[in-house]
């Protein structure tokens, strides 16, 4: 009976040693090259004895933009390789935050270009359904076909009319001087005719949807509804930009994006 129980012990070591897999257990992997282990069979790279060669690696998903939520991802035109990501501080926060991405690989998906700007949108935050003097900027994804500006072009793809008519006096919001907020514009694509000139007065929704919504250059405070940047950046954003990629901005609160 000892010699029957021995035996029965032996072999129970013998299977734990050899590392047999019966029991649902992954025999744990040699590293290759580590003091001790075999070298592997059929030369470099080849799988050795018992281990299985492996597969291609699976294909990986193109990248989004993480603070985009489905809905909004939606919105953006399958043929557009430029985004300006816009978003607020808060629903009522007249500080944003704006990053450029770019989609130049549609495998590898978006990838940030420039960023992050610090940038002002208008006095009460932000809106689903945008009214003529309600202060606040309109959320959504939105074409920019277009640019101006008091000064000259700075190099930029975009159609672009230099004017007087960009000049620019008086107080902001919080009482800070406006002058050339309008040296550089690009227009959004809100209530307007894509492409025409940032100054074009017609309002497709109606006047009472307001309008005149645009990129320009940042003065100090809340905007009445546009979006505002350092005048660098401006500068930067136009030479960036093509119309070819069918850019357009993305923008809203975090919240309202994350949809």
């Amino acid at each position: 009976m000892r010699r029957r129980l021995s035996c029965a012990v032996c072999a129970a070591l013998l299977v734990l040693l050899t590392g047999c897999s019966a029991v649902g257990l992954a025999p744990r992997p040699t590293a290759v090259g580590s003091p001790g282990s075999p070298a592997p069979a059929g030369g470099s790279g080849a799988a050795g004895p018992g281990v299985a060669a492996r597969g291609p690696a699976a294909p990986t998903q193109p990248r989004e933009i993480r603070l985009l939520g489905p809905e909004t991802r939606a919105a953006i035109p399958p043929e557009s390789r430029q985004a300006l990501v816009v978003t607020g501080d808060s629903e009522d926060s007249s500080l944003a935050t704006a990053v450029l991405y770019t989609r130049e690989d549609p495998a590898a998906g978006w990838q940030p270009a420039a960023g992050p700007w610090p940038a002002h949108n208008a006095l009460y935050g932000w809106t689903y359904e945008h009214w003529l003097d309600d202060l606040r900027t309109p959320i959504g994804v939105y074409g920019l076909t277009s640019a101006g500006g008091l000064l000259e072009a700075p190099g930029t793809a975009f159609p672009y009319e230099q004017s007087s008519d960009f000049a620019v006096s008086g107080e902001g919001l919080h009482g800070e001087p406006l002058e050339g907020s309008f040296d550089y514009v690009i227009a959004i694509d809100y209530n307007r005719v894509p492409g025409v000139s940032p100054l074009d007065p017609t309002r497709p929704l109606g006047e009472e949807r307001g309008g005149g919504i645009w990129l320009h250059v940042d003065h100090g405070g809340p905007t009445q509804g546009c979006i505002s940047l350092p005048e660098d950046r401006m500068r930067e954003l136009l030479r960036i930009l093509e119309p070819a990629k069918v850019p357009v901005i993305v923008m809203g609160d975090a919240a309202a994006l994350a949809h």
